[in-house]
């Protein structure tokens, strides 16, 4: 069977930069990578003609694979560090995976215009929250009924995994909102993206139109060039957090994230007009 390099070269020339980018982004920020992943991954395989209803569940699951292991990696380094509270990860692991699960399936089987609507609503909030949230100097820490809390992680879990994101980029502002340091949204994303990429990868089975070396909608090659990149740059990021203005780095990403979000409603409008 012939390789199709027409979807295929784009879509490797793309993951590295959006390796690159991501990995420093991750390091100077501590949002994940897949933030940025997603939309240059939907980017490339849409401007190689993919068929658009799976063009984003393709970006989301492969997105997913390389979470795992780049934010193990970092998860690591922050755990010697001892900057993440165990107690809230315990309390929250349980409904985040179940919302994973939830996210996950839901994203393999409905229309990718489903996806890209729910990134761009989500984008357009997380960079309102990066433009305009002020730091709290000494937070009031909220606490709250267990049922509550695996409301939230549900929640968390699901629009994660439907987005291909690791769950610091959602549960992290939501945390700093209640109170808490936003160091202690770490430790999530290498479990959001295991059981994600695993479904991705399952429920795309047979699905016609996908680029070559894809198990489902997971797609071997561009995890392959991502992983290593993001996880190399990562240390990049980390070398530049104080050399750079934490502040106007936030506000650059969140204007980043909002002409991202902005593109995908284009994009997302121009389907359905051709559609209808």
């Amino acid at each position: 069977m012939a390789i199709d390099f027409s979807t295929l070269l784009p879509l490797l020339a793309i993951a590295v930069g959006a390796g690159v980018v991501g990995g420093i982004l991750a390091g100077l920020l501590g949002v994940g990578g897949g933030i940025v992943i997603v939309p240059a991954l939907y980017l490339a395989l849409s401007s190689a003609g993919m068929d658009p209803v799976i063009t984003m569940q393709v970006a989301v699951g492969t997105s997913l694979a390389t979470i795992v292991f780049t934010s193990l990696s970092s998860g690591y380094g922050l755990f010697k560090r001892v900057t993440i509270d165990m107690d809230l990860l315990r309390l929250r692991a349980p409904s985040l995976l179940v919302g994973v699960i939830i996210g996950a399936l839901l994203g393999g089987y409905v229309s990718g215009l489903i996806l890209v609507s729910v990134f761009a609503v989500v984008a357009a909030l997380v960079a309102i929250d990066m433009i305009f949230r002020k730091p709290v100097i000494d937070p009031t820490v909220c606490s709250f009924h267990k049922l509550v809390w695996a409301a939230l992680g549900t929640i968390t879990g699901a629009l994660s995994a439907m987005m291909g994101i690791g769950g610091g980029t959602i549960g992290a502002p939501l945390l700093n909102f209640l109170g808490y340091d936003i160091r202690r949204a770490v430790g999530t994303s290498a479990a959001i993206g295991f059981p994600g990429a695993i479904i991705y990868a399952l429920t795309g089975q047979g699905t016609e139109g996908l680029p070559p070396f894809s198990l489902g909608y997971v797609n071997l090659a561009a995890a392959a060039i991502i992983i290593p990149m993001t996880s190399s740059f990562a240390h990049v990021g980390v070398k530049l957090v104080h050399s750079i203005s934490r502040g106007t780095l936030r506000f650059a990403f969140g204007i980043f994230l909002m002409l991202t979000s902005l593109g995908m409603f284009v994009d997302l409008f121009s389907t359905l007009t051709a559609n209808g």
